[in-house]
């Protein structure tokens, strides 16, 4: 039986959401199990932006279950939609893959070399690896099997014998002038644009208005697979449906009542399964919440499947922090499996958790990994002693796992930026990185890699994928003799006074004290003494005295934080580098 954490209090988004869908639910269905949605297309890499789409939800959903109700979150794959373009940057995807537009997604390709049978496949699997890393718990649905099992069959005979008063709801909207864009956010970069444009408001369709008139439903061409069909005739007695393809000139005429190639157009399939799955929660992007878009469509043509719109709210642009050259070569936007590379599941899930939904957030793969991490360790140090805020220590709790358990953790979460350093100083050398790690905290020393793991493993992979090579550490084969050489007195007690001190302070909070220490010193102050107690210039000496450091150990004015590129280094390099 898993163990069901218990429920935070009601001080964020999450449980005012809760409340909310729990009641709406037991009005609905009383009872039954409360169905919150996602949906997903697998026409491309499953970026972050998307990601929210599956994670507010998911939130909600595991609330839910702490509260002890069963809940059921359905992500469905839309992996029955038409392969629109070919995406920019996959390795082993060309302009041939052009000759595929408008079939089904599981009827395109996988990419060469994928072990996967088609497209979506290809596509889908990384995000179920890395919404199992997350521990996010789902019953995923494939559109392709439910649609050419023929399950919606009777959804879709009714949604044509009420194709005029589908029409007639769209046609409100049609006649209307489309409103002035409103830019909700500023996209942080042009990746997200091209995410924003590739995340499902394409598939807009209202359907089609060919001889037969107004029809809200696609048959797949039996020949050539694709979508660019019309329907020239259709009996509403026999379901006798007559379609031509304008893409390979193939015609033909089925009974609809026993015909499973061909699916409901967006605006009509949506509300369709709101209505099917009897979904009471699912969020929306900015580009499906806009008047006339499907959500605020669909809420209207539910009611013709006997259904309710779902408690919806829209979610806001995820940003990206620095761009990821693994990940562009992939397709342009960084992926939760890109994000997982250098971060802990718990951190990803932080920055899903502690922003409402329509509020926009960046994920980190620059230097700001570096302060998201440290502002992480403050939160979960706070929620250790009991400081913590509710609404902070409800947003740590849902991070660090959920209604089934706590997530595996790091058992010494040291900090990112040490391990960074680390990881880039002795360039993938474990055994030198231990020896440094040891070192750290003298009286708890780390006795194996393996305890600063996997948090170790993901700043290194930081370092060697999103740190360019001219921002790496190389430390100096050698001392810089002629440097050394032109130093003035000042200087070169400077140095005395760290050497003098090495020893005594080898640990990372004593070089900390050491080297922040030695310009207070000289100017006649205490080593202890405060900011408060001191004047500005002190300051500017150890900034001076910083840069004099880098220079005599990496050869560049800046570089990793001096105690532990000093730990890093080891006591007897450092005193040959710094002319002792």
């Amino acid at each position: 039986m898993p163990i069901v954490a218990q429920s935070t209090e009601t001080t964020d988004w999450v449980s005012r959401f809760a409340d909310e869908v729990i009641e709406e639910s037991e009005r609905r269905a009383p009872g039954k199990p409360v169905v919150v949605a996602s949906g997903l297309s697998p026409s491309g890499p499953i970026h972050l932006g998307n990601l929210r789409e599956v994670m507010t939800p998911h939130l909600v959903a595991d609330e839910i279950r702490r509260r002890g109700h069963q809940v059921r979150h359905l992500i469905s794959w839309d992996d029955y939609d038409r392969y629109r373009k070919v995406p920019a940057g996959i390795a082993g995807v060309d302009e041939s893959w052009a000759e595929h537009i408008g079939k089904p997604l599981t009827s395109v390709p996988a990419p060469e070399g994928s072990p996967y049978a088609n497209w979506a496949e290809h596509f889908k699997a990384a995000m179920v690896e890395s919404l199992a890393e997350l521990g996010v718990e789902f019953d995923g649905i494939s559109q392709t099997a439910q649609y050419t099992s023929g399950v919606y069959r009777e959804q879709i005979l009714h949604a044509i014998k009420h194709r005029g008063d589908i029409d007639a709801i769209l046609g409100q909207y049609r006649t209307k002038k489309a409103p002035a864009k409103k830019q909700q956010q500023k996209p942080l970069d042009e990746a997200e644009l091209e995410a924003a444009e590739g995340s499902g408001a394409a598939g807009e369709d209202d359907g089609s208005s060919g001889t037969a008139g107004y029809f809200p439903y696609k048959p797949y061409c039996g020949n050539c697979e694709k979508d660019l069909t019309t329907v020239t005739s259709y009996d509403d007695d026999s379901t006798e449906l007559t379609y031509a393809c304008t893409a390979c000139g193939f015609s033909e005429t089925v009974r609809l009542n026993e015909f499973n190639r061909g699916k409901l157009v967006w605006k009509v399939d949506w509300p369709m399964r709101w209505a099917y799955e009897g979904v009471v929660f699912e969020p929306s992007g900015v580009d499906h919440s806009s008047p006339g878009s499907s959500f605020q469509v669909g809420g209207q043509i539910v009611g013709i499947f006997g259904g309710q719109q779902p408690i919806g709210p829209m979610y806001a642009f995820v940003g990206i922090s620095g761009m990821a050259k693994m990940s562009s070569s992939r397709g342009g936007v960084p992926t939760p499996a890109d994000a997982l590379k250098i971060m802990e599941p718990q951190l990803l899930r932080w920055l899903y958790a502690r922003r409402r939904p329509n509020q926009s957030f960046k994920v980190a793969f620059d230097q700001e990994i570096q302060r998201l991490y440290d502002e992480w360790d403050r939160l979960d140090a706070k929620v250790a002693d009991g400081s913590v805020l509710p609404a902070d220590a409800a947003a740590h709790a849902r991070a660090v796992g959920t209604a089934a358990g706590e997530l595996p953790r790091t058992p010494r979460p040291l900090p990112y930026r040490t391990l960074a350093s680390v990881a880039d100083i002795t360039a993938g050398h474990a055994d030198q990185a231990l020896r440094i790690l040891s070192e750290l905290d003298p009286e708890q020393p780390l006795t194996s890699i393996d305890e600063a793991r996997p948090r170790y493993d993901k700043a290194e992979a930081w370092i060697n994928t999103h740190v360019p090579a001219d921002q790496r550490t190389i430390v100096r084969d050698e001392a810089d003799a002629e440097l050394l050489k032109s130093l003035d007195e000042a200087s070169q007690q400077s140095l005395r006074l760290l050497l003098d001190g090495l020893a005594e302070h080898w640990s990372l909070d004593g070089l900390t004290h050491l080297v922040y220490g030695v310009p207070k010193v000289q100017a006649g102050f205490s080593a202890d003494a405060t900011p408060k107690e001191l004047p500005p210039e002190i300051k500017t000496a150890q900034r001076s005295f910083f840069a004099l450091l880098y220079h005599l150990l990496v050869g560049r004015d800046t570089g990793p934080r001096l105690p532990t590129l000093l730990l890093a280094v080891g006591q007897e390099r450092v005193r040959a580098l710094l002319g002792e």
